[in-house]
């Protein structure tokens, strides 16, 4: 029992219980077999179309007609195998695209991952809708996204169900230049959440939700938690599903993935034109050193491959590889093949992913609580300062209000002995006028008394008396 549960994902009408799709592995590597074994455990699975024919003993008759054949019939056995959600990867660059294309609607299958390419003309929408199958464009950088959905959207007034954005670790034939592998810009950390933004228009006027499913490079269960919090609801993984025991191709061609080494992963110029990542081996090196290895074709299944100019067959030897015949072949293969260690059933990978994922979650978890505490403990350790640095600031204005109280007061002081001076003089001043008005209250009857009897003895003289 997980307490930590991947996510499921919804595909159009159809929800998986597992956020995992098993990328479609061309000429006859993934199957029925593979596919329904992991739809029977709730992931996507996934038939690759790509030189589907192979396995039927006509090829060469008529590789067109075999390719079509073994597409129904792969297809019906899957659906006969299993309940979960059935899904083909078809090639848009192959020379029998809409034939393939038209099978699969014809015989519904869930979902149509469509690569090597960019799925826009001809593409018989309405028929697609009316079989109840998803869309889903592989891309590798979020501007052919867009350019993807908004052809859709003025051609056919709808737009695809989900994207894979398929990053430079991916296995096989890959959608960069061999100098821009390596590029930050054009790794999936960055690729997935520009594939997302560019899809967030859409699904704002289609009012749906269309998933980004992270491929390349995803090896393990912290890799699944990585993608699905940069944005991802699901992700592609390949590589992990060659070594199981429900992989339809030959053992040997497992345990050539389980043999390699890091050094073994390497990237070759295909006879298509494209870059690929591949296990190195004897075929591989005859042919980087200009040995040809060309017997027949049996027709021209993609436009841009000339059988004439190549050094090989890409298809007949990925075929002989798929047959265990790795000295008349070889097998591509994604980034991290050299870290696989064993052929196991494809219960204990899933088993193994789920676990891995729950403990990515946990150790998340426990990274977040060390960095929330340590946030806590910085966050306390800074009040702690401010407060020491509040309390010097407080003992500093204290001290200055001492010294400015301790001035103030000295200056009081001095106002109030000059004051209390000032009283003292007015007090002497104030006794010095009451003597003196008591001096003159006294002296004041005397004099009085002196006026009259001057007044008296002066008196007025009688009339006709003249003065003598």
């Amino acid at each position: 029992m997980y307490f930590f549960r991947m996510p499921r994902l919804t595909i159009g009408r159809r929800t998986a219980s597992l956020p995992i799709v098993q990328g479609g592995m061309g000429v006859g590597i993934s199957l029925a077999g593979l596919a329904s074994a992991v739809a029977r455990q709730g992931g996507v699975g996934v038939i690759a179309a790509n030189g589907i024919g192979m396995i039927e003993p006509d090829y060469y008759a008529d590789g067109r007609a075999a390719n079509i054949r073994a597409m129904r019939a792969q297809l019906r056995l899957a659906r006969a195998r299993s309940s979960g959600l059935i899904g083909v990867n078809i090639m848009v660059a192959a020379n029998d695209f809409q034939q393939l294309l038209d099978v699969c609607i014809e015989e519904k299958a869930d979902a149509l991952f469509m690569g090597a390419g960019l799925p826009i003309r001809n593409i018989p929408v309405a028929r697609i809708r009316a079989a109840g199958a998803a869309v889903v464009p592989i891309v590798s950088s979020g501007r052919a996204a867009e350019l993807i959905f908004s052809y859709w959207q003025r051609a056919y007034g709808d737009v695809p169900d989900a994207v894979v954005v398929e990053g430079p670790l991916a296995g096989g034939h890959l959608g960069f230049r061999v100098e821009a592998l390596n590029a930050p810009e054009q790794q999936l950390e960055v690729l997935v959440p520009q594939v997302r933004d560019a899809l967030a228009p859409f699904a704002a006027s289609f009012a749906k939700r269309i998933p980004v499913i992270a491929a390349g490079g995803i090896y393990d269960g912290a890799d699944i938690l990585k993608f699905l919090r940069l944005g991802a609801e699901g992700v592609q993984m390949a590589t992990r599903f060659v070594a199981t025991e429900e992989c339809d191709a030959d053992r040997r061609f497992k345990e050539a993935y389980v043999a390699c080494r890091p050094e073994d992963v390497t990237i070759i110029k295909s006879p298509v034109g494209m870059p690929g990542r591949a296990i190195r081996n004897r075929f591989l090196e005859d042919a980087a050193r200009g040995v040809r290895n060309v017997s027949r074709c049996a027709w021209r299944c993609l436009e841009q491959c000339d059988i004439r100019h190549a050094d090989y067959c890409i298809s007949a030897a990925l075929d002989n590889a798929r047959r265990g015949r790795l000295d008349q072949g070889f097998a591509f293969c994604g980034a991290n093949a050299h870290r696989v260690s064993a052929i196991v059933p494809l219960t204990a990978l899933l088993e193994e992913l789920k676990q891995g994922y729950e403990a990515a979650v946990l150790q998340g978890l426990a990274a977040l609580k060390d960095e929330t505490l340590g946030m806590i403990e910085g966050r306390i350790a800074g009040l702690r300062r401010d407060y020491d640095q509040a309390r010097r600031k407080l003992a500093g204005l204290r001290l200055r209000a001492g010294k400015a109280w301790d001035a103030r007061r000295g200056s009081l002081n001095e106002d109030l002995e000059r004051a209390r001076e000032l009283v003292e003089r007015l007090g002497r001043e104030r006794e010095a006028v009451r003597a003196k008005l008591d001096s003159l209250a006294r002296r004041f009857p005397e004099r009085l008394a002196r006026l009259q009897a001057i007044a008296r003895s002066i008196g007025p003289r009688p009339a006709g008396n003249p003065a003598g």
